[in-house]
């Protein structure tokens, strides 16, 4: 069978159906099921079983002998919380316990790191292993990520194969619940609807016009892909960029949003909240070549095709995949 943490989530969901799609219905999902917010993002899924994140661990004491391998993808991920004590909790010691567990009981083990390791960009964004303790993240999030990614490479005893996921900017269906963490396309419909207009973040430094923030796009479906992908292969346990390689302005991003819709845009800018500003990415772009190196066999979608695609089979009209 195969464990999903995170699987009422915006990316778990997704590969959870992603499986039930291609008639794999043993699946062990895990989280906190109590949020009401979360629950169209698994109504109607077939599962095997479907357990608390708190008793996880002792029903895979248990159970350990049946498990084939485990998405670990639950988490806090929540960029503005500086409650550094919940991080070390859900990210940080919930993952260490998860880990030693895999590496005792020989179960292979990819779980979900975070582009935000890589703080503002001042060493690249290159997936390799000599730079984790280097790192400077910008946010309590961002450090409980890269804390355990450091952890996990000074460990002698892993799991018999293992793969830690940078995820860059992710986005596509079953985000509904994640308010202002969600993705701006998410918030660019939203927006729209309400009022016909976009209001992107206006640029508070002066080599970045306004709407030219960029990052690296990815569209779930991708990001479910490449999950499945790793965790066939096998060839080679370490860290992994999980993004296109290619970055892409807000500007962009939010035109093409309106063009979906068959809407011209009008879009303004507003200040960057100043909560945030002082960690805002300016700029993010995934080295993938180790990806590519393994013989990742999939063309990723372009900006243009992924947000087509979510915005007219999914988020127009609130369906979840």
């Amino acid at each position: 069978m195969i464990v999903i943490t995170g699987a009422a989530g915006f990316i778990g969901s997704c590969l959870w159906q992603s499986y039930l799609e291609s008639g794999q219905h043993d699946l062990v999902l895990v989280d906190d099921w109590t949020r009401p917010d979360k629950r169209k993002n698994f109504n109607d899924k077939l599962f095997r079983e479907c357990l608390d994140r708190e008793h996880f661990h002792q029903w895979l004491d248990q159970h350990h002998a049946e498990v084939s391998l485990i998405y670990h993808l639950g988490a806090r991920t929540d960029t503005t919380e500086m409650d550094v004590a919940i991080f070390d909790h859900l990210n940080l010691r919930y993952s260490i316990q998860l880990w030693q567990q895999c590496s005792r009981y020989g179960i292979p083990l990819v779980y979900a790191s975070s582009a935000a390791t890589y703080g503002a960009g001042e060493l690249g964004y290159e997936d390799s292993h000599e730079l984790v303790h280097r790192l400077q993240p910008l946010n309590p999030y961002g450090r409980s990520k890269n804390d355990f990614d450091a952890w996990a490479l000074q460990q002698t005893e892993a799991p018999p194969y293992w793969a830690g996921l940078k995820f860059f900017n992710v986005y596509g269906p079953n985000e509904y619940h994640k308010g202002r963490m969600a993705s701006v396309i998410f918030h660019t419909v939203r927006q729209i609807k309400a009022s016909g207009q976009m209001k992107l973040f206006r640029s508070h430094r002066p080599d970045f016009a306004d709407g030219a923030q960029s990052r690296d796009f990815i569209y779930v479906k991708d990001v479910v892909a490449i999950c499945r992908f790793l965790a066939s292969n096998q060839s080679q346990s370490g860290l992994y960029n999980v993004g296109t390689g290619k970055a892409r302005t807000f500007l962009d991003l939010a035109t093409l949003t309106f063009r979906a819709l068959n809407l011209e845009p009008t879009i303004a800018f507003i200040d960057t909240p100043e909560d945030i500003r002082d960690t805002y990415q300016y700029f993010t772009e995934a080295n993938m070549s180790k990806l590519h190196q393994l013989g990742y066999p999939h063309e990723f979608y372009t900006l243009e095709t992924g947000i087509h695609d979510y915005v007219t089979r999914y988020l127009d009209q609130e369906k979840i995949w």
